[in-house]
């Protein structure tokens, strides 16, 4: 992360552990990061009360993805103060509308809001950009997986992204067509599959073609 801050001095900067670290860990990198201006510290390491150890021991923003999760659990974080940022998710939120209203409460309580994501077609971009677009208080950027695929579902070119924006669709709905051809392709290419795991090799080679996953040691 230091040698990120050096190399790109103006960019926002965000490390996500997967709450792999202990609490201890967590609050000695916080400390070796507090002078590189992250822009949040996304799940140092597992539960709320965990998570409220290390927010009291760092000015960085902790968010989440993980801990906070469903509505019953945001007064417990509001009370610990274990989080600042809540990273949601329309589809386990309880879609778009649910999704809006945690906006509200984020608003509420103080608490920022983006958006998490994994891998997904042009139906949830489309509704990620679109509940984006409408919660006025959700101003950190969103994550997503989309730029990563090859193909889609949709009638038309792939939605793109400029400077790091994606514009709402202006179609009625969603704003985007199912392709029936492109999803009985795809659904076929999904049965034919040996395995359900993500291919994150390919797709970084296509950048890099010496590129190799660091194994974890544990």
């Amino acid at each position: 992360m230091l040698l990120l801050r050096e190399r790109f001095p103006t960019h926002q900067l965000r490390i996500d552990p997967n709450a792999i670290w202990s609490v201890e860990t967590s609050i000695r990198v916080a400390y070796k990061l507090k002078d590189i201006d992250l822009e949040y510290l996304e799940d140092p390491t597992a539960d709320n009360i965990g998570m409220a150890a290390v927010s009291s021991k760092t000015h960085i923003p902790l968010s989440t993805n993980m801990c906070v999760t469903r509505f019953e659990h945001i007064p417990e974080a509001v009370r610990l103060n274990s989080v600042q940022v809540i990273l949601g998710d329309h589809h386990s939120w309880g879609g778009v509308r649910a999704f809006m209203d945690l906006g509200k409460y984020c608003q509420t309580f103080g608490l920022g809001l983006s958006q998490h994501s994994n891998n997904h077609l042009c139906i949830s971009m489309a509704a990620m950009t679109a509940v984006g677009a409408a919660i006025p208080n959700l101003i950190y950027a969103s994550d997503s997986h989309y730029p990563w695929n090859t193909e889609d579902i949709i009638k038309g070119e792939m939605m793109t992204f400029t400077d790091g924006c994606q514009e709402v669709p202006s179609g009625p709905g969603l704003g985007v067509e199912i392709d029936e051809e492109k999803l009985a392709k795809l659904a076929e290419n999904f049965q034919r599959r040996n395995s359900l795991a993500r291919d994150d090799v390919t797709e970084m080679r296509k950048r890099d073609p010496f590129w190799l996953p660091i194994k974890p040691r544990w």
